[in-house]
């Protein structure tokens, strides 16, 4: 384990330089994509990305440190299956490789393991003052990577992660009606259009919320993409919701 107080003054100084990268350390909204960069840098791990899970909007993926860690998260919600869907669930850790990926989450596993180079995950519940239930996923190229991990590393920059959140709540300016910024990533907007299309697709329909989410999936599965996707399709008018399989 890695003494906090270098760790925390290393992952500080991973921020400010994800920050730098983008060029505008004042936009708030992309803090949780800055934050999963820098756990990136000071964890061995491939890729991260922390997301929070509520009982008004379900799973929301906060932020992703690639596009490649983002379609990892996209993965697991589309076949609703996953280290982290548990992980959200059970509040406990979950440590997983190729075989064990395999083994639990098929569904899940068959697509991860064909269309990212990833072969291990880390999912890790955090505990924070947020509305709702955070949690840090961590991706693994080298699946023996897994075991390795010092796991008290891991949850002390997850807590940096969800302290440097709560601290943005408190030193911004932000509408109570629709928090903070960072609620407003570009991931969690992207999947903001997803509960649109099950609204749309719930009050064409006429089934319940539920069984619209099921059609969005089945879809998604059938046609090799993710649920993300094709509620864009269903939004934009390119797919209806006669279109899509009834579950």
């Amino acid at each position: 384990m890695a003494d906090d107080v270098t760790l925390a003054a290393r992952f500080t100084a991973a921020v400010a330089a994800a920050a730098a990268e983008d060029g505008d350390g004042d936009a708030m909204h992309l803090l949780p994509e800055r934050l999963s960069r820098a756990a990136v840098r000071v964890l061995p791990a491939d890729g991260a990305g922390i997301s929070l899970r509520t009982r008004r909007d379900g799973r929301i993926p906060l932020g992703a440190s690639s596009e490649v860690a983002a379609l990892a998260e996209r993965l697991q919600f589309t076949t609703d299956e996953g280290p982290c869907m548990q992980a959200h669930a059970e509040g406990q850790p979950v440590f997983v490789m190729e075989d064990d990926l395999r083994r639990r989450w098929p569904a899940f596993a068959g697509r991860l393991l064909t269309e990212t180079p990833y072969r291990g995950a880390v999912a890790l519940p955090l505990q924070s003052a947020l509305a709702g239930r955070c949690a840090l996923d961590l991706y693994f190229t080298d699946p023996t990577a897994v075991p390795r991990l010092d796991v008290f590393d891991a949850i002390a920059v997850g807590e940096l992660m969800t302290s440097a959140l709560s601290d943005a709540v408190i030193w911004t300016t932000w509408n109570e009606s629709q928090g903070p910024d960072w609620l407003h990533s570009p991931a969690a907007v992207r999947r903001s259009a997803v509960w649109q299309a099950v609204g749309e697709v719930s009050m064409a329909l006429d089934v319940h919320t539920q069984v619209a989410l099921q059609a969005l999936r089945a879809e998604a599965g059938a046609t090799g993409r993710s649920v993300d996707d094709v509620a864009l399709d269903v939004l934009t008018g390119r797919l209806t919701s006669a279109d899509l399989p009834h579950p």
